[in-house]
């Protein structure tokens, strides 16, 4: 993985540091900023692959930085964020996260997730045997060029909610299970993957559909899953 640069967004020096020697000893190339403004500069001098981004900082907090990042950048975001900070993950998932680590962490947990959300990123949407071009009605997907066009708009999606979308429409009509999506997706089991992935759906029918609240495409089947419509 040494041809990654991952970007350490955190007011507290031991923590970046502690993560520039995780990061370090998988090859990764690490650059490290002190809050949300710092971390938007470097973002516009280097090229970034992923970026861990803690919640609470001064300045420019990891919710605000988030959104500021989304408007221009697809690149994955993984929040850092303490236990106690429940509605700052779902937030941060709201706004285009694709992940959260919970402090104090695991150092072999944040480095699987990290290679995960970087396989995803460099790897998006690659699945065997896979057409290169699906359409759904006026909803449509092109593998090869990452793109989903809905109502002759291209559609801007995070990694996640590309790879969402990729594997309903995949399979039209076919219902999928929260704990599916969060497998397939994510590569990982699923442990109270709920809000992770509610929000995620929600934030793909705020994009995909012209009524959010009466979807066309993206459908839920109570106490089952989702589905995309034949």
């Amino acid at each position: 993985m040494n041809s990654f640069t991952i970007l350490v967004v955190d007011d507290e020096k031991e923590i970046r540091d502690a993560i520039d020697i995780y990061l370090k000893n998988e090859g990764i190339t690490v650059l490290k900023a002190k809050d949300g403004i710092e971390a938007l500069e470097k973002l516009n001098e280097e090229k970034v692959h992923l970026i861990l981004l803690d919640v609470m900082m001064p300045r420019l907090d990891g919710i605000t930085t988030t959104f500021k990042i989304r408007e221009q950048k697809n690149i994955p975001i993984i929040i850092l964020s303490a236990k106690s900070e429940d509605t700052d993950k779902i937030l941060g998932l709201q706004v285009g996260a694709d992940d959260y680590v919970t402090k104090p962490f695991n150092p072999l947990e944040l480095i699987a997730r990290v290679k995960s959300q970087l396989r995803r990123y460099v790897n998006l949407g690659t699945y065997e045997g896979a057409n290169q071009l699906i359409n759904l009605n006026g909803l449509t997907l092109d593998q090869e060029s990452k793109e989903v066009t809905a109502h002759g708009e291209v559609v801007k999606l995070t990694p996640i909610e590309y790879k969402i979308v990729e594997l309903l429409m995949k399979y039209p009509g076919r219902v999928f299970s929260i704990n599916d999506i969060y497998e397939r997706v994510w590569n990982e089991p699923s442990y109270n993957a709920e809000n992770t992935v509610a929000v995620h759906i929600r934030k793909i029918r705020e994009k995909i559909e012209i009524d959010p609240k009466n979807p066309r495409y993206l459908k839920v089947v109570w106490g089952v899953g989702y589905k995309m419509e034949k």
